[in-house]
């Protein structure tokens, strides 16, 4: 497992989400589906915050809190700078994990809540493919939603 695979992985994510979050505005963070479904600024801030969140698994400690993970949608993400700040913080963190961790270290295993004992490969891989999934939902709000 080289250094650029992963580097190359992760520039995707990073521009493939690019689209998406660069739709997001002060204007339609508030945006859901239904009345009682997130707002794709929640989902925004979610992203942020589970990058955060899963890292530390792999060693990496913060000062982010959940505010989004089990929780219902306050308004949790309507300060899209903060969520924007956030987002890219997180993608510098994985810059940076993937610049100081050595192949062999990538297929160590680690000890999870969420999926027990993985590779820690395999929790990086999550992780993209979690900011995958919730920029397909923020582009569906955005397109089909409204503010209720």
């Amino acid at each position: 497992m080289s250094k650029e695979i992963l580097q190359n992985i992760l520039e995707q994510n990073k521009f493939t989400c690019s689209f998406t979050f660069n739709k997001l505005t002060a204007e339609n963070a508030e945006f859901r589906l239904t009345e009682n479904s997130a707002s794709a600024g929640f989902y925004y801030r979610h992203i942020g915050e589970i990058i955060f969140l899963l890292a530390s698994f792999l060693g990496v400690q913060s000062d982010v809190q959940n505010t989004t993970m089990g929780e219902t949608d306050s308004g949790q993400g309507n300060d899209v700078e903060a969520s924007k700040k956030l987002v890219e913080a997180g993608f510098v963190l994985l810059d940076k994990l993937v610049e100081e961790t050595s192949d062999e270290v990538w297929l160590e295993t680690i000890e999870t809540p969420f999926f027990g004992t993985v590779t820690r490969i395999r929790l990086f891989s999550h992780i993209l493919f979690h900011n995958s999934n919730h920029c397909g939902q923020i582009s569906l709000i955005l397109a089909k939603g409204k503010k209720f």
